[in-house]
């Protein structure tokens, strides 16, 4: 009973954590403004871990390199704790098997933030397209649509490339994402 709680813990705190920080990550390397509701909950929520890590991590490239590696952290204390809460034997844990299966999974995550906002931002564009989130999720859409929209022409006034994207979300998660899960679960 213990066990289901700490798993559920872990379900409702550190994975979402997770997801928050690369979030962040994704939106500060797509230069997505982050002067509004959203982004300042984002920033809220995680500037006491990240500003204490960016003092010891530095930007590589440009890119928050604290931020995403505070995001495989916390993914990676999610996934061990997952498999202890499974009853995993810990002896000769594989490391290289955790490594693998935590970048996958945050793949998949980055997948999904990118299906959430694509979903979110065509219901804001029907009931309220000047909202002040719709240019965080403009930024953080745009390159992904770009290439669509110059092989998609919209049919009428609705444009299908929001709609070719999740189906090509959905294809990634079914067939690479799903092999190079199964990849990184034969490690362990």
């Amino acid at each position: 009973m213990l066990n289901e709680a700490l798993l559920f813990l872990l379900n409702a705190l550190l994975q979402p954590f997770a997801a928050v920080l690369l979030l962040r990550f994704h939106l500060q390397w797509l230069r997505a403004p982050m002067r509004n509701p959203l982004g300042e909950f984002i920033m809220a929520l995680t500037d006491f871990l990240v500003l204490r890590a960016r003092r010891f991590i530095p930007a590589i490239r440009g890119l928050d390199a604290a931020t995403l590696l505070l995001a495989f952290a916390a993914e990676a204390i999610y996934l061990t704790a997952m498999l202890w809460g499974q009853g995993f034997p810990f002896i000769g844990f594989p490391l290289p098997g955790l490594i693998a299966w935590t970048a996958v999974k945050l793949l998949k995550i980055s997948l999904y933030l990118l299906m959430a906002a694509l979903f979110v931002q065509a219901l804001l564009s029907w009931f309220s397209p000047h909202t002040p989130m719709a240019g965080l999720l403009a930024a953080a859409t745009r390159p992904f649509l770009a290439p669509l929209r110059r092989l998609i022409p919209p049919l009428g006034n609705v444009d299908l490339t929001v709609l070719a994207l999740f189906i090509v979300c959905q294809l990634i998660l079914i067939v690479p994402l799903a092999w190079l899960e199964s990849m990184a679960e034969r490690l362990f």
